[in-house]
């Protein structure tokens, strides 16, 4: 009994320890099921937190890609705000330049017509003037029988046209000419062309009120001189002469080696008379006590005939 009821404690304490290891296990392997249970969703807690994350992450990317994009569009926007402010400012500028300019047009302008109108005045004062001295003129002409060539604003040209009917050849010459110029100061000046020089005055001024007086005695002196400067004329075709105003001396060449000095005195045809003053043969003077004309008073027609015939030169 003792035997078999200690098989039978041993058996079944055998099979008590049999079943404790059984139902160990049995625990051992329902811990172990529910813990890989937690690791799972654990796991898939984890994956769907870092997926969860990784969106988040891509979309804070994005939205600073879009903060930075937004930032450069803000940066862009002040660097063109500033050139424009920068440019607005250099408009400023030039604007206040502009109006400078234009203020200092205006001046100007104003300035401009004020010369304009003095100038305007200044035109009709002188076209009053020339009306005055185109009647003028027209009127010396016709009692002085001088001759308007031109007009303009400050000069007359004048042609001298005497009326000789007792020398006929003093038509042929060439009418000598006048310039009268007028100043500001209502004075003018009165020149000789040419054709007068030293025969009388080279030029006089004055008043306008003494012209008529100024232009008489030119016409005077002129046909006083007339009959000679025709005689002078004429002769010019027949003799190799030259005559020279200034010195009322006249030259002739009766060879290219014999030159004869013929002074004619004031007055004359009228009142002067004419002498040889002296006879040059390549430059020497040649003795004319010899040379006596038949008559004691010669005209520059006699001597020339007389010297152009005469064997003693």
């Amino acid at each position: 009994m003792t035997e078999t009821g200690g098989a039978v404690a041993l058996n079944t304490e055998v099979y008590s320890f049999t079943c404790v290891c059984v139902c160990v296990c049995v625990c051992v392997c329902v811990s172990e099921g529910g813990a890989r249970g937690r690791w799972k969703a654990l796991k898939a807690e984890t994956r769907s937190g870092m997926e969860e994350t990784e969106s988040l992450l891509r979309s804070l990317q994005d939205r600073v890609q879009h903060v930075q994009q937004r930032r450069d569009r803000v940066a862009a926007l002040l660097q063109l705000l500033h050139i424009k402010r920068q440019h607005q400012d250099q408009l400023a500028v030039s604007l206040l330049k502009a109006q400078k300019a234009l203020q200092s047009c205006d001046r100007q302008l104003e300035q401009l017509r004020a010369e304009s109108e003095a100038a305007l005045h200044q035109l009709v004062s002188w076209r009053r003037l020339r009306d005055l001295l185109q009647e003028h003129a027209t009127a010396t002409q016709e009692v002085m029988q001088i001759q308007l060539i031109s007009v303009d604003q400050s000069e007359l040209l004048l042609e001298i046209r005497p009326r000789l009917p007792s020398q006929p050849s003093a038509n042929e010459l060439r009418p000598p000419r006048l310039a009268v110029s007028w100043r500001h100061d209502d004075r003018f000046t009165l020149q000789v062309g040419e054709e007068l020089a030293g025969q009388v005055e080279g030029c006089g001024s004055g008043r306008r009120d003494v012209l008529s007086a100024a232009l008489l005695d030119v016409l005077q002196s002129y046909t006083g001189q007339a009959a000679l400067l025709a005689e002078i004329h004429s002769l010019r075709a027949s003799f190799a002469i030259d005559w020279r105003p200034a010195q009322r001396l006249l030259l002739y060449l009766k060879s290219a080696a014999l030159v004869c000095h013929l002074q004619v005195e004031h007055g004359y045809p009228a009142s002067g008379s004419v002498r040889l003053s002296s006879v040059l043969r390549d430059g020497r003077t040649v003795d004319t006590e010899g040379l006596k004309p038949r008559k004691a008073e010669l005209s520059l027609t006699d001597w020339l005939v007389f010297l152009c015939s005469c064997p003693l030169i």
